[in-house]
């Protein structure tokens, strides 16, 4: 699946990059690689840009950028999901 693809409120996790060098190295150095899990915040009426929140960033994609984005949808808006996923547990004293 594509993040081009997904709607508003949709969790999703990236799992590779389909964009030229140029635009990988960019999308790359601002944190989105393999791994990271992101919320779709924002879609504009025809589909570009899409704005995207992940590791406490709004990053906003060019449509075009986002058909290169390969993810994998984990959750949905609504659905009583933490973003970040697993939930941490703490432990005090030693």
């Amino acid at each position: 699946m594509l993040l081009s693809e997904l709607k508003v409120g949709d969790k999703a996790e990236v799992t590779g990059l389909l964009v030229e060098s140029a635009v990988r190295r960019r999308i790359l150095d601002m944190g989105l690689i393999k791994g990271t899990r992101f919320k779709v915040l924002r879609v504009a009426p025809l589909g570009d840009p899409v704005e995207i929140f992940f590791k406490g960033m709004y990053l906003t994609l060019r449509k075009s950028e986002a058909a290169g984005v390969l993810v994998t949808k984990i959750g949905e808006s609504g659905d009583g999901e933490p973003m970040g996923g697993q939930r941490r547990r703490w432990k005090f004293g030693s």
